[in-house]
């Protein structure tokens, strides 16, 4: 669990969220009022089309939010240059990669674009990076591989190595155990979890495996179509937060194991 005395990274405050065309505004969800302090784990959860992949979107500037403040180390989000979100964000989405061509090592340094020197070159702290982030994922032997070559366990292990290499205090995940067998879902979530410990690096991942969450997360971000709400796995149970995510017809969350079952 981190240490509640740490400072916060990234802070909304009434945020609302949603689109908004020339005649209409559509909000997905309002009034959300999150914050993740330094070294947390924290998943966000909440049924299929509930709005979780717009909120990640606006928390990171990618889809401009309705209202209310975003903050990442109490700088509001819209302040930031790109240069300068890049070097306090990272990003690691699910989308397939524009040339499997690179070598892990290649792909990795993409990580290091917001320091280079204007002709791009590494300097050797630079490089430094890129081993360290190599080292911490444990994929050292992989590095001379090309990216095609790569399981899909593998490349996502590579994605999360080119955040670390970009070193930013926020890494921001979108369904980062799509397309894993059980194992290799439990094993990111599993790497996630020490590398938030190890890094004291604010980890913010999206995903379906609520189960895992549970029990992985220092603080989970619930979605339904009611409200948002934030906090540690043991007090969404206590609270019977897990009830209202799924109708109750066919799945129900047992708060003795802290896991989802299919009614008989």
């Amino acid at each position: 669990m981190a240490d509640s005395n740490t400072h916060i990274v990234l802070k909304t405050e009434d945020l609302s969220i949603g689109y908004r065309s020339k005649k209409d505004t559509t909000v997905i969800a309002s009034n959300i009022n999150i914050a993740l302090q330094k070294g947390e784990l924290v998943g966000l959860i909440g049924a299929n089309g509930i709005g979780k992949s717009t909120l990640l979107r606006s928390l990171t500037n990618v889809q401009p939010k309705l209202s209310g403040g975003i903050s990442i180390n109490d700088k509001a989000l819209e302040s930031h240059s790109n240069l300068e979100l890049a070097k306090v964000l990272s990003l690691v989405l699910t989308e397939k990669l524009a040339s499997k061509n690179l070598t892990v090592f290649e792909l990795v340094a993409l990580g290091r674009q917001p320091y280079t020197n204007w002709i791009g070159s590494f300097s050797n702290e630079d490089i430094h990076m890129i081993n360290t982030a190599l080292k911490q994922i444990n994929i050292e032997n992989l590095k001379d591989k090309k990216c095609f070559e790569l399981s899909d366990g593998q490349l996502q292990k590579v994605m999360i190595a080119r955040a670390l290499a970009q070193d930013t205090d926020l890494i921001i995940l979108d369904e980062p155990t799509t397309h894993l067998d059980m194992y290799h879902k439990a094993y990111i979530l599993k790497l996630l979890q020490k590398l938030a410990k190890d890094t004291q690096k604010t980890i913010l991942f999206s995903s379906h495996e609520i189960d895992l969450a549970i029990q992985l997360c220092d603080k989970l971000i619930v979605m339904t179509h009611d409200t948002v709400v934030s906090d540690e796995p043991c007090n969404l149970i206590s609270k019977g937060t897990f009830d209202s995510l799924f109708p109750k017809d066919l799945i129900a969350f047992d708060a003795n194991t802290g896991t989802f079952k299919v009614k008989k």
